[in-house]
């Protein structure tokens, strides 16, 4: 009777010791975050002087972070619905020229802003639209409209910068609003990714819509015979993306004064490595917004440590690259683990091992 109570309490042991080990295994954002503390310490340690902790450069990540991490919060969550949006860039610029041009003629403060973000919102149901209406994959759609939107915009503009000191004095409580600093110090870009992140997060992981994302990235014919409408979830999911791409925009030409017809290039796939490094997986169904934030912070460290530390600013994209492959091949890893973890802890996985 000891020895058959001995046995159970060593199988009970055992029994505890996977159910934490799947535990951890399902939070890929603890990966994450530990890359990045990992990363921050030895650019903290190895960069001359000590010059990454310093005020002036962590200023500068606050002010420059939150133009590729507002962009990647919604990506990342497009790509947990199953679908991808490469037309980030065109968004971007577009909406940059529309902003700068609508204060140009002299459109209210007051209204601008709402343009704006309507011509993102415009420009995201248009994506929806043509993804699920088409069927097409949403790479290649979208692809097709950043370029359709980049060719309208290049002739539109003519290829010329338009500055906007001249229709909005440097200083305006719009200006302050987005990108001022608090304090004279923190830059309140951060503020508003901090923001954005938090109104994503609920949204994604504690409220109902957010339950209809993970299902009809994970299953579609599931989530339908469910009663959820997934074409409208994907479709909602691509407007976000456009007006949150707006108002980012908007923070860009205010920081740099004007409208650039190169506003953008790149940030799509510097959104979706962000969502990678954070653990989203590529086929759907699996991430979450606080690893999407923490991979975009892993991203910028690495290009801002490296930098600092010497290394050619055109090749740190060899650097970017090599982190998000292996990022996603221990991302299969640790599916592949929690998987094993899983039958092994389950019933039948624990008679098959008598």
């Amino acid at each position: 009777m000891g020895e058959a109570h001995f046995r159970r309490g060593r199988e009970d042991r055992v029994g505890n010791t996977k159910s934490v080990l799947l535990r951890i295994l399902s939070f890929k954002i603890s990966f994450t975050l530990v890359v990045f503390v990992a990363l921050f310490l030895v650019f903290t340690i190895f960069t001359p002087g000590h010059i990454f902790v310093s005020s002036a450069n962590l200023a500068s990540l606050a002010r420059l972070a939150p133009d590729l991490g507002i962009v990647a919060l919604p990506v990342g969550m497009l790509m947990i619905c199953g679908e991808f949006d490469v037309s980030v860039p065109s968004i971007i610029a577009m909406s940059s020229f529309v902003f700068v041009n609508l204060l140009g003629w002299g459109v209210p403060l007051a209204v601008t802003p709402f343009l704006t973000l309507l011509v993102g919102a415009l420009m995201g149901l248009m994506n929806g639209i043509l993804v699920v209406k088409t069927r097409i994959p949403s790479f290649i759609a979208t692809l097709g409209t950043q370029l359709f939107w980049r060719g309208i915009l290049y002739v539109t503009s003519q290829m010329m910068p338009i500055g906007l000191r001249s229709s909005l004095p440097s200083g305006s409580f719009f200006e302050t609003l987005l990108i001022g600093n608090i304090g004279g110090v923190l830059p309140v870009q951060i503020l508003w990714l901090v923001g954005i992140a938090l109104v994503l997060g609920f949204l994604v992981h504690r409220h109902r819509f957010g339950n209809w994302i993970f299902t009809t990235g994970d299953n579609k014919t599931a989530a339908r015979a469910m009663g959820i409408n997934t074409d409208r979830v994907k479709t909602a999911c691509y407007v976000v993306v456009g007006v949150v791409c707006s108002f980012m925009a908007m923070m860009q030409a205010l920081r740099i004064e004007s409208f650039a017809a190169t506003q953008g290039i790149g940030m799509d796939l510097r959104a979706i490595a962000s969502s990678v490094v954070g653990g989203v997986a590529l086929t759907g169904g699996i991430g979450s917004i606080p690893g999407v934030f923490f991979g975009t912070l892993t991203i910028q460290i690495i290009e801002n440590g490296l930098i600092l530390m010497g290394a050619p600013v055109f090749g740190i994209n060899a650097f970017i690259g090599a982190v998000v492959i292996l990022f996603v091949i221990l991302n299969v890893g640790i599916e592949r683990l929690s998987l094993r973890a899983q039958a092994a802890a389950s019933p039948a996985g624990k008679g098959n091992g008598q």
